[in-house]
């Protein structure tokens, strides 16, 4: 399924002002240990189903962290919504006009909050997207970089178009009695703005709903 991308402008706000609660629990517990990455990557793409940057020359045709640092100064980065014609999930909270929307399964089991919007320069790390999104999990979660460094994996969301994993992401997991979660982030240090979206499920692998939803929502970036 194509992204299917909504108005939703990057919210002039920080990260530390996103410590939003997550349909019940939004937990600080920095995880003792994390799945190997192939536990928590998502799919990797059908041979025909090669990521596109439109024609635009400006962008790159991947966007690994170190691609990242190639982005133009004016570059609007933003979540497509794969998930709003898809009969497996149905919006729990619509946009706030922060940055902040949420998805639940129709079973009920996952909920999935997203955010999207400017990160603070007390932790933007420059030209590094991967110290930059473990420092927006920090931010997040609670702790410090040094905290989730050693503990997360590197996955992918898709880019431009569904069904690709070319935007790599910073991951880590977490439980409690009854529930687990796993968040996804990604910063972009070269124009200051991240995403992340955190899979809280009280029933199966938060790491399924995560493969499904990264596969179905590309980061979208227009130069």
């Amino acid at each position: 399924m194509p992204w299917m991308p909504l108005p939703r402008l990057a919210a002039a706000v920080v990260v530390a002002a996103a410590l939003l609660p997550l349909s019940g629990c939004l937990y600080a517990q920095i995880p003792a240990d994390v799945p190997a990455s192939d536990d928590t990557s998502t799919p990797a793409p059908m041979p025909d189903e090669s990521p596109s940057t439109s024609a635009d020359d400006d962008l790159p045709t991947t966007m690994s962290f170190d691609d990242g640092s190639s982005l133009p100064a004016t570059a609007y980065i933003q979540w497509g919504d794969g998930l709003l014609t898809d009969d497996g999930w149905e919006i729990a909270s619509p946009d706030d006009g922060q940055g902040n929307w949420s998805y639940a399964t129709v079973d009920g089991y996952c909920t999935a909050h997203f955010w999207q919007g400017l990160i603070g320069d007390d932790i933007l790390v420059a030209d590094d997207d991967s110290a930059t999104s473990d420092a927006m999990i920090a931010t997040v979660l609670g702790g410090t970089p040094g905290d989730i460094t050693p503990n997360a994996t590197t996955g992918a969301f898709s880019y431009q178009i569904s069904g690709n994993d070319t935007v790599e992401n910073r991951q880590v997991v977490g439980q409690d009695t009854g529930r687990s979660w796993i968040m996804a982030a990604r910063a972009f240090s070269a124009v200051g703005v991240g995403l992340y979206v955190i899979v809280d499920c009280t029933s199966g692998d938060p790491a399924f709903a995560l493969a499904e939803i990264a596969d179905r929502n590309a980061i979208v970036i227009t130069p």
